[in-house]
């Protein structure tokens, strides 16, 4: 036998041991249905609780507890993310390289953020691809008209 068959040959036998057989657990040996984990028993140990630690946990930040603020704040609220605000930016529309500059001389100018400008210069950079898109496409039904024209002439 090659090496090359040998090794196709155990490769094959490991893909056979590593198959489940339908019906049998792949560790028989573990964890049994029914099983409750400790987080489990621990959330039903304080379930009956939870009203009077939230009650007193509330109590705390409200005398000054910033430990006990922080919690409940980090637990109940959504954090807070920046949002832009809006920004006229002089764009010509009469080509994108203008465009682009525009948006590079309104940043060094200070008016836009480096965030904002790199969103505005993204959306450029998918219309430079989509008048690249539909310009090849112009192209290629003036070649297929120019060919059917061919065809039946």
């Amino acid at each position: 036998m090659t090496d090359t068959a040998v090794m196709l040959n155990f490769a094959g036998d490991i893909q056979d041991m590593a198959r489940f057989k339908p019906g049998q657990s792949g560790n028989p040996a573990g964890k049994p249905k029914g099983t409750i984990s400790k987080v489990t028993k621990l959330r039903q140990s304080i379930e009956k609780d939870v009203p009077a630690i939230l009650a007193a946990l509330v109590e705390q930040a409200k005398n000054g507890d910033t430990s006990a603020a922080k919690l409940l704040l980090e637990r109940t609220l959504p954090p807070m993310r920046p949002v832009d605000q809006p920004v006229s930016i002089p764009l010509t529309g009469e080509n994108l390289t203008d465009d682009g500059r525009a948006v590079l001389v309104a940043l060094g100018a200070g008016q836009v953020g480096a965030d904002q400008a790199a969103k505005v210069l993204g959306g450029l950079g998918a219309l430079a691809r989509i008048a690249e898109v539909d310009e090849l496409l112009k192209r290629v039904e003036a070649l297929e008209k120019a060919h059917a024209d061919q065809t039946t002439a």
